[in-house]
């Protein structure tokens, strides 16, 4: 399998999000009439895992691709004790102090790392992963070691939370603007097999404008066997048993 076969370039990226502005509606790609609605879903998602019978603890999570921190601010902040931010744009790392706003909000903000999640190397200490609309940045192999480094870094009960668009067609697409791609709800589903990643929800964003791809939102936990496939296979037949 090629390691980047679709021709993903972090240097493109970093280069395309260097021009965007700190604002919602910039980081949203012009759809910041959407972040209400997406919240609220998110929210609601979050809340279904508070209440399950073992659910994680309130007190660390980790924004992972945060831009300027506004699912920080309108879902992690309310929700657990302390928040870590994982962001390379130095303009939205700068801007999520005063975005938070209110000094109780941003006492509540722990280690900004300035990296992409390629290189992230989490701590094992947090309770929930969120990564939201950034794992298309990721090559496919870079993706399965990503997830792999988040499920090794979990607390107890802890969960990775992935909320991501998928294509209605079923198949891979590049946008080649800001060199992501958008996966395949298959494509996914393998990855996470192949991280030994055990999905125990997943739900459809709702009440979205029609016209962008389907948003889905997975909950993954470790699998019992925590060492990944070393013939894991995410392209073409599934050799993750």
């Amino acid at each position: 399998m090629s390691k980047n076969k679709y021709d993903i370039n972090y240097d493109k990226a970093l280069e395309y999000w260097a021009d965007i502005p700190p604002t919602i509606d910039g980081v949203l790609g012009g759809f910041g009439f959407i972040s209400d609605v997406d919240i609220n879903g998110s929210q609601i998602f979050l809340n279904s895992l508070f209440s399950d019978e073992n659910p994680p603890s309130r007190i660390v999570a980790v924004d992972c691709g945060a831009g300027i921190g506004r699912i920080t601010k309108h879902l992690l902040l309310p929700n657990f004790q302390s928040v870590d931010i994982v962001e390379p744009d130095e303009k939205f790392t700068n801007s999520i102090e005063d975005f938070v706003g209110g000094d109780n909000m941003k006492s509540k903000i722990g280690t900004i790392y300035k990296v992409g999640l390629q290189e992230f190397k989490p701590e094992k200490k947090y309770d929930v992963f969120w990564n939201q609309w950034v794992l298309g940045y990721l090559t496919d192999e870079d993706l399965t070691a990503y997830l792999v480094r988040c499920r090794d870094s979990l607390a107890d009960n802890g969960i990775i939370i992935v909320k991501e668009n998928v294509t209605s067609s079923g198949k891979v697409e590049k946008d080649e603007a800001d060199s992501s791609i958008t996966r395949s709800l298959k494509q996914y589903l393998k990855i996470f097999k192949c991280a030994n990643l055990k999905r125990i929800k997943q739900c459809k964003q709702t009440n979205f404008p029609s016209g962008i791809y389907p948003v889905y939102m997975f909950a993954l936990i470790p699998q019992r066997n925590n060492d990944v496939n070393k013939n894991c296979s995410i392209e073409g037949k599934d050799t993750c048993n």
